[in-house]
């Protein structure tokens, strides 16, 4: 059953539908039909499910769109628009994600000391067929040892040497704040020192709870709500180098990494959905309540870091994260590099959320 938050209405009524290009949106779309011939998404609670999203990837697999206008028709011909009913505990929120590039060595030197390491060997997924009696339920991963499962070590007590000496070192970076903001993002193209390209991304986590540090700064007044950025806060951790440490320690989840192939360099990495990220089309999304490969049509009219005086775009579910809970809740990939970073560490905007719903689930809740 299709839930009562979709409110159906006309594409007409999306701002700036028209103006859209959505030839890149399709190419991305089509990028979750070919991957779904190997496994089908998990369908959301909210009832957009797989097998109604099923026809139309397999159809995407099988047309040819080369312009905008194509694409138009495409999604017109399979979808109808839906706003999704905010509350007023629960307004559509839009914040940004990307893939940072970093320089990096493959083996530790005197100047790159930090290191990106592997999936460790005692570390085992969790669920309630397996969950210890008195663990925390938010927890998917806990540590194997002698006695049973038990919690896994945190942030600071792996940097302080939990797990040296295991060989899990992928790649070293320089500085410990680069290294964390690639923790939050979950991936990063490595510049190798010997001429390589090469990509990490996210393999597993320790499952304590995500931290923001960036609200600790603004709760402790070190940063006002009005100058609050990515940039804002790496520029708080370097002027206050004696705290960093500390602060970053605040966020006990830890990320681990494994290599993953740089088959396009225009395309970001392979996330959630097992797709390549689009930058400025993908999106990350609640999984628990939506489906990997429903189209989002984002209106966000106080944003303007992607160019244009607001922000109106056709985006495909192809990613998830811990802080991205609720129905009108979204991460917006800006793509990798620097540029990449600058953009996404802006945006924290309001924005209303048009989830295209097939229609032949309308039809069936008529």
């Amino acid at each position: 059953m299709l839930s009562p938050l979709f409110q159906p209405v006309d594409f007409k009524d999306c701002p700036g539908w028209e103006d859209d290009n959505q030839l890149e949106s399709f190419r991305a779309f089509v990028r979750s039909a070919e991957r779904v011939r190997e496994k089908p998404y998990k369908s959301g609670s909210l009832g957009i499910s797989f097998d109604a999203l099923a026809p139309i990837l397999a159809d995407s697999r099988e047309t040819l769109v080369e312009t905008d206008q194509q694409a138009r028709q495409f999604f017109g011909k399979w979808f109808q628009p839906a706003l999704i009913e905010s509350t007023e505990s629960n307004d559509g929120f839009v914040t940004g994600f990307y893939e940072p590039e970093v320089i990096a060595s493959p083996v530790r030197t005197d100047r790159f000391t930090v290191p990106f390491l592997s999936r460790p060997t005692d570390l085992v997924d969790i669920d309630d067929s397996n969950r210890p009696d008195g663990f925390d339920h938010y927890f998917a991963f806990a540590r194997e040892t002698p006695a049973g499962l038990v919690e896994y070590f945190d942030r600071p007590a792996i940097e302080s040497g939990a797990l040296d000496g295991q060989g899990l070192e992928i790649a070293f970076v320089e500085s410990p704040v680069d290294a964390f903001f690639i923790h939050v993002q979950g991936a990063a193209r490595l510049k190798m020192t010997d001429g390589r390209l090469r990509r990490i991304t996210y393999a597993a986590k320790t499952g304590h709870r995500f931290t923001g540090i960036g609200k600790i700064l603004l709760d402790s007044g070190e940063i006002a709500p009005e100058n609050m950025s990515m940039r804002s806060i790496r520029v708080w951790l370097a002027d206050h180098p004696e705290r960093a440490r500390a602060l970053m320690w605040n966020n006990r989840s830890y990320i681990f990494f494994r290599e993953a192939e740089v088959d396009n360099e225009s395309l970001g990495p392979i996330a959630a959905a097992k797709v390549p990220l689009t930058g400025g089309r993908s999106l990350a999304v609640d999984r628990l309540l939506h489906t990997f490969g429903t189209p989002f049509y984002i209106h966000a009219p106080d944003l303007k870091a992607f160019g244009g005086d607001h922000f109106a775009r056709l985006m495909i579910a192809q990613d998830t994260g811990s802080a991205i809970v609720g129905p009108a809740r979204g991460d917006l990939f800006a793509g990798s590099g620097n540029a990449a970073g600058e953009i996404a560490g802006g945006i924290r905007h309001k924005a209303d959320f048009y989830a295209l719903v097939p229609r032949s689930l309308l039809a069936q809740n008529a």
